[in-house]
């Protein structure tokens, strides 16, 4: 069974200050949660940088070739009528569509990539871990085994960083 140690802040500093000493500490950082983007939290929690801008031009590149071939396809292959004269592979025409699929395909596939990685789909309730999580509060979520956690050295620093408020939580709460 895990537990969760969640330790409330009143301002972004001491938060990426605790982050960090938690982290220095060898404490298990679940995730934080603040009100607006806060610079620095990102390091302070160790992160790696996100993959996801190579994810979506991925995407972009397969939505401008199925834009350039579907028009070529289409114009040269299985219909080719002479309109006014003008090549069936007229690439200049195809562009603005390409354009469209493949801002298309980037955004839409940068989209459901990133719900599916999160696990954010539809029917799944989230943890609740303190009640203005969000709302005016910065807060960092400690999980380790309830066997082998720290209760007493996780309090020490949370006072030491000026924490407003601290409460454990099991997992099955």
């Amino acid at each position: 069974m895990k537990k969760y140690f969640v330790v409330s802040f009143d301002n972004e500093y001491d938060l990426v200050d605790a982050t960090q000493d938690f982290r220095d500490n060898g404490f298990n950082i679940l995730d934080a949660f603040t009100p607006y983007a806060v610079h620095g939290l990102d390091k302070a929690m160790g992160l790696k940088p996100s993959r996801l801008g190579k994810i979506c031009f991925g995407f972009a590149l397969i939505g401008l070739t199925i834009g350039l071939y579907g028009q070529y396809w289409i114009s040269a292959v299985n219909w080719p009528i002479n309109i006014g004269g003008k090549p069936w592979n007229s690439m200049p025409g195809f562009l603005p569509i390409a354009f469209e699929t493949t801002v298309l395909f980037a955004g839409l596939g940068t989209v459901f990539t990133l719900l599916w990685r999160t696990g954010v789909l539809p029917g799944r309730q989230p943890i609740s871990f303190a009640p203005d999580v969000t709302d005016d509060r910065f807060v960092v979520v400690l999980t380790e085994e309830l066997s082998s956690f720290k209760s007493k050295k996780a309090e020490a620093i949370s006072m030491s960083h000026h924490a407003v408020e601290w409460h454990e939580k099991l997992e099955s709460e």
